[in-house]
């Protein structure tokens, strides 16, 4: 397998031993208590955002705490769900690859039937379950990772091959990647792709197969932008958001008014002044944007350390199912890093300016449910993989 994304792993952890004591902790605290401080700090800051719009909105029937309320219940679905994942061993997860992948599609195609999908503002991306809403694409993430680890498991001595190796997963991408576009979630399928291919390059994908994908997706994505004139228009405002602050760009000047504004410490918890109805979508996808004004850059430098810290260690716990010879483990656990790694780089760049203007949630902390409960799973699946890692360095089941 190709050493990829974290090098040569001859030993786990650059150089731990090769058993723990008996007494030592099967849980990796680290990742645990890092996921809960982003958890805790994303609820207080959804609050923070939200309150103001909540108050005066006919759709929260002015209720204060109306996305406090429905955050804390996503949370506790997410903890809920998180137990039963890190309970699933990994065997049984690469077991159901295959079929849960097959459950996203359905439900990717589900959404977009009239009736069944829930349309907002333009977008039909969610199912509606009573008093929660289901978004697949969500779902997809974690299934796509599971089926491409899967893939690349069972297709080893292939992967090389352009018609045995990539093609297949290929036309599986596209076809999810169709599906999304109809949604459209633009958002959700650069993420997902990028799930894919670094799992597959990960895997030993063929090195030339490799960046000819990538040619190959910068050549659509690039056709996508050119055939859309609201994706044109948010490269346009992305560009130069002061030549038209009240038009395309919009979003992106009041987001950068709210860093600016922030300074080294921010104004203040809940003394935001973008929130008051100057920056839409506050509390999902510029969720960053009231932090960096709340709390300044010293609490945006904290919340960049921590998904760092967070993303590094979900590749070591790869690098240590790698040298334990547990591949299908080890390109989930980097495939999890990809994911946070990627969607929080696009979510900050977005945010700071970098980036054109996309509607991706920051993982773990924007208002979502069903973003926040699949990023709970997500942490207890890595947990989960390392706890069988260090089972199995001290000899045990797992």
């Amino acid at each position: 397998m190709r050493d990829g994304l974290v090098g040569s792993a001859r030993r786990p952890f650059g150089g731990a031993r090769a058993a723990e004591p008996a007494g030592f902790a099967e849980i990796d605290e680290g990742v645990l208590w890092v996921g809960v401080v982003l958890l805790l700090i994303g609820l207080v800051m959804v609050y923070s955002a939200s309150v103001a719009f909540a108050e005066g909105s006919k759709f929260t029937g002015n209720r204060a705490h109306f996305f406090l309320v429905r955050h804390a219940l996503s949370l506790a679905l997410g903890f809920l769900a998180a137990y039963v994942a890190f309970r699933i061993p990994m065997a049984t997860w690469q077991r159901f690859a295959l079929p849960l992948f097959l459950v996203g599609v359905v439900l990717l195609v589900l959404v977009l039937i009239p009736g069944i999908g829930k349309s907002v503002n333009g977008a039909r991306r969610w199912i509606p379950l009573g008093i929660i809403n289901m978004q697949p694409s969500e779902l997809m993430k974690l299934f796509a990772l599971l089926y491409a680890a899967d893939y690349t498991v069972r297709k080893a001595a292939v992967m090389h091959s352009f018609k045995q190796g990539f093609l297949p997963m290929a036309g599986a991408m596209i076809f999810v990647g169709w599906l999304l576009l109809r949604e459209p979630d633009m958002g959700a399928f650069v993420v997902i792709v990028a799930i894919a291919i670094g799992v597959l390059f990960l895997g030993g994908m063929n090195a030339r197969l490799f960046f000819g994908l990538l040619v190959l997706l910068l050549a659509s994505f690039a056709l996508l932008i050119a055939f859309s004139d609201y994706r044109r228009q948010r490269i346009i405002g992305f560009m130069d958001p002061w030549s038209d602050a009240f038009g395309k760009g919009y979003q992106l000047s009041h987001a950068l008014i709210a860093f600016g504004r922030g300074e080294w410490f921010g104004v203040g918890l809940g003394a935001s002044v973008e929130k008051l109805f100057y920056l839409p979508e506050a509390h999902t996808d510029f969720l960053l944007a009231v932090i960096a004004e709340e709390l300044g850059l010293v609490g945006v430098l904290a919340i960049i350390f921590m998904f760092f810290w967070l993303v590094r260690r979900a590749i070591q716990i790869g690098r240590q199912a790698l040298a334990l010879e547990r591949t299908f483990a080890a390109l989930v656990a980097q495939g999890i890093a990809l994911w946070l790694g990627v969607q929080t780089l696009i979510n900050m760049g977005v945010n700071m300016g970098i980036l054109p203007t996309k509607g991706l949630t920051l993982p773990l902390m924007s208002f979502g449910g069903t973003g926040i409960l699949m990023n709970c799973v997500a942490l207890a699946v890595l947990l989960r993989v390392d706890y069988e890692n260090r089972r199995l360095m001290r000899g045990l089941k797992t």
